[in-house]
């Protein structure tokens, strides 16, 4: 596991298998919307959007149009793609795998 140590602890553990439990979009919108602010889901799913768009070589411009993204939010997206855990990397591909089986 390449993940940041001081990152791991029991309480982050159950919240990472609750999350493995949900079963659905339906139920995340659910569990989320009890968990985190509306600023804080928001944040997330831009940095996500930012991420895949940085991974599809998109112009920093064209991020922030897209996706109201600051410069700093883009270019610590851009860090954690290029020095991170490769979460990301990850999802993305796991998310451009499940779209090319629907099409």
């Amino acid at each position: 596991m390449s993940v940041n140590s001081r990152l791991v602890n029991p309480l982050t553990t159950q919240l990472f298998e609750a999350i493995l439990l949900l079963e659905n979009v339906d139920e995340c919108y659910e569990f989320f919307e009890d968990l985190c602010t509306v600023n804080e889901l928001h944040d997330m799913s831009q940095r996500l959007q930012v991420a895949k768009m940085l991974q599809e070589k998109e112009k920093y411009e064209q991020i922030e149009d897209v996706t109201g993204a600051s410069t700093a939010t883009i270019s610590r997206v851009k860090r954690c793609l290029t020095f991170g855990a490769d979460g990301y990397a990850t999802i993305l591909q796991r998310m451009k795998e499940r779209k090319e089986k629907k099409e």
